[in-house]
């Protein structure tokens, strides 16, 4: 579909018993890397489309070495300091002036919403998957991953594990007011988290493979959930056209 911010393709269908819509923010066969991503075509579509919340999943880099490879996060707060799409413009769809549709997202607390969140912690353990509920999320910017020193920078403040996509998709659903829900699954320790024991490249490449069939579990357990409930997105936007 088209949309004014350019061009994307969702599917849509049933999962769960659910209708549903996906998109694919790699597109097939991974052609787009994190920096070709279309963030905001990707989330207006959804939302014109008629989505009533969204679920992003990520493999993610551990920068928490307690976090166990092949575990899922279910993060309840994020790092995304630059607040920059990959072109490097503002993540916002507040581009013009007198946007009768432009505003503030104000968070009292986490970025993510609660009952989102929690739909997918109940899904994760009724299928039995380790499941951190609650973590900080990191956004870095690829497609190349991270230093040590990076790394460390983030983990001093609070990063639980990172990835290259989320912080756009957070940021975005948040000014639709699209309920948001982030989940994470483990692949490797980011660089230096155990020094000398760097995670074999075999292995990340292994356990993103194995990420998919996980990551669908849980979605099987949490849309029905998410279907039967009110779901609220997190924060407020004000927005200065309608006080």
């Amino acid at each position: 579909m088209q949309t004014p911010f350019g061009q994307t393709a969702a599917t849509r269908g049933s999962y769960a018993g659910v209708d549903a819509l996906h998109v694919s923010r790699h597109g097939a066969g991974h052609v787009r890397l994190s920096n070709q991503v279309t963030h905001r075509a990707n989330v207006w579509a959804l939302k014109e489309l008629g989505a009533e919340a969204v679920i992003g999943c990520t493999a993610c880099g551990a920068v928490d070495p307690t976090l166990g490879l092949g575990s899922l996060v279910v993060f309840d707060d994020l790092n995304f300091i630059s607040n920059r799409l990959p072109d490097g413009s503002l993540c916002t769809f507040f581009t013009e002036s007198g946007d009768p549709a432009r505003g503030h997202w104000i968070l009292q607390a986490g970025p993510y919403s609660p009952s989102a969140r929690a739909a997918l912690v109940a899904a994760a353990a009724e299928a039995g998957h380790p499941t951190r509920d609650g973590g900080t999320y990191g956004h870095v910017d690829g497609p190349r991953f991270n230093t040590p020193t990076e790394i460390a920078q983030l983990a001093a403040c609070g990063v639980s594990a990172v990835s290259q996509t989320a912080g756009p998709e957070t940021v975005l659903c948040g000014e639709l007011e699209l309920p948001f829900a982030l989940m994470g699954f483990v692949t490797d320790y980011a660089n230096q988290v155990k020094p000398g024991e760097p995670t074999p490249v075999e292995e990340l490449i292994e356990l993103m493979g194995r990420s998919t069939a996980i990551f669908a579990d849980v979605l099987a357990g949490a849309l029905p959930r998410l279907a039967s409930a009110a779901v609220e997105p997190a924060g407020t936007v004000y927005r200065f056209e309608q006080g």
